[in-house]
């Protein structure tokens, strides 16, 4: 469940950027790529969250199609299964130009630091 260890990334990059203060939210942008389970995510930020400054915030997700650019034609593709093929011409000499990210995109926080154990 490759889900745990996203979602405790998320975690430490919520973590740093909070300064000790409570994350109410955590928004994120996830690739199809990523191939993400948004319960099992949901369910592994809970986990990984408890007992720090970020226990019961909300994971906000949003997930991004995959995009490729094609050696062939030049065309820009957005795709939603695989194989990864152009879709003007059919050709599979394609690169990723989207959808591989996972990215933290902000944060809602409470304004005061908060003592809290743990991680």
């Amino acid at each position: 469940m490759h889900e745990l260890s996203l979602a405790d990334a998320i975690l430490a990059v919520a973590r740093e950027h909070a300064e000790g203060r409570r994350v109410t939210s955590v928004e994120v942008k996830i690739g199809q790529l990523r191939q993400v389970v948004p319960d099992a995510l949901d369910f592994a930020f809970g986990l990984v969250a408890e007992g720090t400054n970020v226990e019961g915030a909300a994971l906000q997700v949003e997930h991004v199609p995959a995009r490729l650019a094609c050696a062939d034609c030049e065309a820009e593709t957005t795709v939603s299964e695989f194989p990864l093929a152009c879709g003007g011409c059919g050709s599979l000499d394609v690169s990723v130009v989207g959808g591989d990210e996972l990215r933290v995109e902000s944060l809602e926080l409470e304004n005061e630091p908060i003592a809290v154990g743990g991680r």
